[in-house]
């Protein structure tokens, strides 16, 4: 993508929606007056309100209810994504309105609206749009994610995943309890395809935020069933941990095989000044009466405006403490002209965090 655009720029510009206009074009879709009325208003709109007009402009070209134009819409797809790739082909977005567009006019036909989707979601990927559905038809759509979860398509099979994760982004909330999907996730843990696997790994570390215990059951049942080779499970496993490992739950460590109580001791030294601007330089050294797998992490509590605080926890290493102990050194940087968090001079603390125990701390002034 060239620099210069906005993401939305990229992703809804003339360029697309003339290539849009040129997949309907026909005797009764007028090609130019789409494409006039889409811009009329694109470039004013933020990404998701784009998405919600080029819908719109669709539905008054191709006027009627889905059993009305899905003949149109599935007659105008281009051929489906390459088959043989296994991951990271998310398809063109300018395909995203045309989910928006199955939703609007087919949250009363749900099994067509799902044939469609299924089509789609094979050029472009419709977790968003497959979301009223399941508010509206929730059995009707979990049936058929069922037969979904075995589908030749792997973006098909992802669907399954992704539609149904509690905190999607961008996605509107569903009204699923937490362990409706599960059944589905059973079945595609198990998947070949690490653009399917990534999606579970991301389901599991949603429903974690609320009940950590159920994820961590359902990740030991896989890990008996062996129905997914070791090495994706464990890669898996400490994706869908990711969040409870930065909260430090002792569940998530001793999982991924860190002892929250290892006999471990632990330094933390800064050096030098810390500036806005500048760096925050520190050591870490580590000690143990034997070998010990740890997972360091460090946090900064910042000083915000008013006199609160904000903890940030950042990745610092992995490693297996042995004979000798070890010493790892950090320069995180202190940028002051970052737009989502301005930093604010004062005093700061320091924590490092070992297998998810604070296990040492020092104070810093954060300088001007």
């Amino acid at each position: 993508m060239a620099s210069g655009f906005s993401m939305k720029d990229q992703l809804f510009n003339a360029e697309k929606v003339r290539y849009l206009a040129g997949l309907f074009a026909s005797d009764s879709f007028g090609e130019d007056a789409f494409q006039a009325r889409v811009m009329s208003r694109l470039l004013e709109l933020e990404l998701k309100e784009r998405m919600s007009w080029i819908a719109d402009c669709l539905a008054e070209a191709v006027p009627g209810q889905l059993p009305d134009v899905a003949p149109v819409i599935l007659a105008a797809l281009p051929p489906p994504l390459d088959p043989n790739l296994s991951d990271d082909d998310f398809g063109d977005f300018i395909f995203a309105p045309l989910g928006e567009w199955v939703a609007e006019v087919g949250i009363d036909h749900p099994d067509l609206a799902l044939d469609v989707l299924a089509e789609l979601t094979q050029r472009f990927s419709m977790e968003w749009a497959i979301r009223p559905f399941l508010n509206r038809h929730p059995q009707v759509v979990l049936a058929r994610m069922t037969a979904w979860a075995s589908h030749d398509s792997y973006h098909v099979r992802r669907l399954v995943s992704e539609g149904t994760r509690p905190r999607l982004p961008w996605g509107m909330a569903v009204g699923l309890s937490l362990d409706d999907p599960l059944p589905l996730l059973d079945q595609l843990h198990g998947d070949q395809t690490r653009y399917v696997t990534r999606s579970v790994a991301n389901h599991l570390n949603d429903i974690a935020k609320k009940d950590p215990d159920l994820v961590l059951a359902r990740l030991a049942q896989w890990q008996a069933l062996g129905a997914q080779e070791t090495p994706e499970l464990g890669w898996m496993t400490s994706h869908a941990l990711r969040g409870l490992v930065k909260a430090g739950h002792p569940g998530a460590m001793a999982m991924l095989g860190f002892d929250p109580d290892a006999d471990i001791s632990v330094t933390v030294g800064i050096d030098g000044e810390a500036r806005i601007g500048g760096a925050l330089e520190f050591e870490v050294g580590i000690a143990g009466a034997g070998e010990a797998p740890v997972l360091v992490d460090y946090i900064i509590h910042f000083q915000r405006p008013g006199g609160k605080t904000s903890a940030r926890v950042h990745k610092l290493k992995q490693a297996v403490v042995k004979e000798g102990g070890l010493t790892l050194r950090k320069r995180h940087k202190l940028k002051g002209d970052a737009t989502t968090f301005k930093l604010v001079p004062g005093a700061h603390l320091l924590q490092v965090q070992v297998n998810g125990r604070v296990r040492a701390e020092t104070e810093f002034d954060l300088l001007g």
